[in-house]
């Protein structure tokens, strides 16, 4: 899967998804940014979202499995949310 990290997304994280490639075709956009389903309207795209409610990488290092058990089940044009300690 090719994956689009937001400018939010510890950069670290990254190394954790060895399995996908990130680059600049995307099917996944990784993002902190928990408004943007609340600043965007989301109808009708593919490009699958799954939004991290932390910048800290700290924390987000502690869910890495979590993170890419979503990025493996996730399909494009899902929008999923997943809650970091």
């Amino acid at each position: 899967m090719l994956i689009l990290f937001d400018q939010g997304t510890p950069v670290p994280l990254r190394r954790s998804l060895s399995n996908h490639l990130v680059a600049t075709a995307y099917e996944l956009l990784i993002t902190t940014d928990t408004n943007l389903r609340y600043q965007q309207n989301l109808t009708g795209r593919k490009i699958a979202i799954l939004v991290l409610t932390t910048t800290s990488w700290p924390r987000i290092r502690q869910v890495t499995a979590e993170i890419q058990s979503a990025v493996a089940v996730i399909k494009g044009g899902d929008y999923q949310e997943l809650i970091v300690p």
